[in-house]
């Protein structure tokens, strides 16, 4: 698994990372990347926005 946004690398499915679907693809946010991101995630933004 891949973070869409700072490219960081898991070996398997964390349960703490952040699922999307943006313009029809799953993409996986780490949990720096989603935590600097909280707000404009709960706002349902998409990643482009951030």
């Amino acid at each position: 698994m891949v973070c869409a946004r700072c490219g960081a690398r898991s070996e398997e499915p964390r349960p703490t990372w952040t699922c999307s679907v943006e313009n029809g693809v799953r993409v996986h946010f780490c949990d720096t990347c989603s935590r600097e991101n909280l707000r404009a995630i709960e706002g349902r933004l998409d990643s482009a926005w951030w």
